[in-house]
């Protein structure tokens, strides 16, 4: 299944409460089990102003029709093609 990154924009959304998160986690999981399996959340990276997250979908349309259920932004969804790491350079 491939594997998409998103960027969403929420200001000041690293002030979050671990409490706020865990609601904003409970009503993704909500939307994701009703798009069903077509669609899976791997994990998130919270930073100041903008959540990254790593889902895997069999297209973008799914990931978009998330983020409108769940009313959450998808300010960029972009496909992943390949992943690297410090192994990557290895012989």
């Amino acid at each position: 299944m491939p594997k998409f990154v998103i960027e969403r924009a929420i200001p000041n959304v690293g002030a979050t409460s671990a409490a706020d998160l865990q609601a904003i986690s409970q009503k993704s999981c909500g939307v994701l089990n009703e798009l069903g399996p077509d669609v899976q959340w791997v994990h998130s990276y919270v930073t100041s102003d903008k959540i990254y997250c790593v889902y895997n979908a069999t297209n973008e349309e799914l990931i978009r029709e998330h983020a409108r259920r769940g009313g959450f932004p998808a300010d960029s969804v972009a496909r992943v093609f390949a992943t690297i790491d410090p192994t990557t350079a290895e012989a």
